[in-house]
């Protein structure tokens, strides 16, 4: 790879900056770019129904800022904007944008397609960097300058002459602003503003494109902190930013871009966009929320986002995707599932959300807990004990999720793939439940002895043969292991026992948990379920005796 044809870009010098000092503290104004900026980089563009759809969806979740498209750059968008106006399908609250270069056929086509709205913005760009005056357009900075400065003056033309009812608002794009000579770009907007004249009650947007990234977010937040306090237009302006992802820090320098004084973000849901997109809306909106701050914007319901998304556009969200991919709440690793699981123990009834691993409660974006935990090869005891509980209320006893989970982690090697709840449930059924081989329990009679000590019968089937088991001991199970040690001719001993309920009501069941010791101190675990928390006891007895000798 030969680096050495690539340069740093130069350095700003910004003196005394402010901008790391500073906190997001509030939402800022939310342009939506998607049907313009996102749909222009697809393979297959939207048509005017998936336009349609998509537009309701924006002002759904709460965009009160939408551009709509480029309406003098294609018949379509052209279309698109009128239907939206004609068909009054734009509600009162909401201001459409669309995008003209300046070039008066261009901007007379623009006007027409948004006469009549109620709001409209007007958004006028020319390119500004050096590399694209000299390169592109062979233009000095005055060349440069003075075509921006034309475009300004046929816009405000337009607005002087509209007798439409439409409310006016304007913006202007130095394209390649990240490219731009600092000074230069604060010189080329004050042109463009003597022009339209500003006020403090009736503010122009001048947005400050990120239109490729060439460094750091830090290194663009010092550009965006530059700008503002070296236009003399500042009261009289909102500072807009619309960032890419070349570098893939397109959020992160919106983010960076609002705490050095940005007031507006222009971006797109899930970061659609030309080349690696564009800043990603969804990300930055609930980056805010997990840190309390409203971002104005409902992704309460983040599968319908998604639905919708892919739908209309043909794009696909990562598995891995910021807040919305399909294992973001997901933990296969056997440390985050204990520390998961212990953290949601401990927000039980508290207003605050407090857990390990998971920055916000997967319930505000519309998800449940039952994928948080998953089990795989690299999956924990703990992660195991809280799938069981929660899917099927078994509470595990610690000897019984050591043991299962080095089965588990032996299953889901040899499968190479995670095992799903039910499957985890088949597999423990398997192993320490449904274990019939050789003995298998057809029946018992219990007869108390007085004194706490009791008398068991227990008949057992190996293969064709009924063997009848008689014993004496403090308890049911005493009983019934002195009873097998003599006529089995077996030394055995329990050394754990656990029993709980795993329904409620009249219909509910039991579930028994055994650690049998045999003469040589080796462990065997069994468990047994019925109604009758006797007979489940018995059951997990033979279980474990026959894991035991198997």
């Amino acid at each position: 790879m030969q680096n050495n044809k690539y340069s740093m870009p130069p350095k700003i010098r910004l003196e005394n900056r402010q901008w790391p000092n500073r906190t997001i503290t509030k939402a800022p104004i939310w342009c939506s770019v998607d049907l313009r900026d996102g749909n222009q980089a697809l393979e297959v563009p939207m048509d005017m129904n998936q336009k349609l759809q998509f537009f309701d969806f924006l002002v759904k979740i709460g965009f009160k800022t939408i551009e709509v498209g480029y309406p003098a750059a294609s018949e379509t968008e052209y279309e698109f904007t009128r239907y939206l106006i004609d068909n009054s399908l734009i509600p009162r609250d909401v201001t459409i944008q669309v995008l003209t270069m300046a070039r008066e056929d261009v901007i007379h086509k623009t006007f027409d397609s948004v006469k009549g709205a109620d709001k409209a913005i007007v958004h006028l760009y020319n390119a500004t960097s050096k590399l694209q005056r000299e390169v592109v357009f062979g233009f000095t900075k005055e060349q440069c300058k003075e075509l921006a400065v034309n475009g300004a003056k046929m816009i405000q033309a337009e607005i002087d002459q509209d007798e439409s009812n439409t409310e006016w608002f304007l913006e202007y794009s130095p394209e390649n602003f990240s490219e731009t000579e600092p000074d230069f770009a604060v010189e080329i907007c004050d042109a463009v503003l003597d022009i339209w004249k500003p006020t403090p009650d009736k503010k122009v947007i001048i947005n400050l494109p990120e239109t490729v990234q060439m460094s750091s977010p830090n290194v663009f937040a010092d550009m965006v902190e530059y700008f503002a306090t070296h236009t003399k237009y500042r009261d009289s302006i909102i500072i807009s930013v619309h960032t890419h992802n070349d570098r893939g820090t397109g959020v992160a320098s919106s983010e960076l871009a609002l705490m050095a004084g940005a007031d507006r973000v222009e971006g797109t849901l899930f970061g659609n966009g030309e080349r690696t997109g564009n800043a990603d809306i969804i990300t930055i909106a609930m980056n805010m929320f997990m840190q309390g701050v409203d971002p104005e914007l409902d992704f309460s319901n983040m599968d319908d986002v998604i639905d919708m998304y892919e739908a209309c556009t043909g794009m696909r969200i990562s598995d891995r995707q910021p807040w919305a991919g399909r294992l973001v709440f997901t933990a296969f690793s056997g440390t985050h599932q204990n520390a998961i699981q212990k953290g949601m123990e401990n927000v039980k009834g508290k207003n605050m959300w407090y857990v390990p691993y998971l920055p916000i409660d997967p319930a505000d974006v519309g998800r449940n807990y039952d994928p948080i935990i998953r089990i795989n090869s690299q999956s924990g005891k703990n992660g195991l004990a809280y799938i069981m509980e929660r899917n099927f209320g078994l509470h595990l006893p610690k000897a019984f999720q050591k043991d299962f989970m080095q089965i588990v982690t032996s299953e889901s090697e040899n499968r190479h793939s995670e095992l799903m709840p039910q499957e985890l449930f088949d597999l423990f059924d398997e192993v320490y439940v449904n274990v019939m081989t050789p003995y298998h329990m057809i029946g018992y009679r219990e007869e108390s002895l007085g004194d706490k000590k009791a008398h068991v019968t227990v008949n057992l089937k190996k293969s064709d043969e009924i063997i009848s088991v008689n014993g004496d001991g403090i308890g049911l199970l005493d009983a019934f292991c002195n009873g097998l040690e003599k006529t089995l001719n077996i030394k055995i001993s329990i050394k754990m026992y656990n029993e709980h309920a795993i329904q409620s009501g009249s219909d509910s069941a039991a579930i028994t948990y055994v650690q049998l010791e045999d003469e040589n101190k080796n462990l065997h675990l069994g468990a047994g379920i019925s109604s009758s928390v006797t007979k489940s006891s018995l059951r997990a007895v033979v279980c474990a005796l026959n894991r035991m000798i198997r």
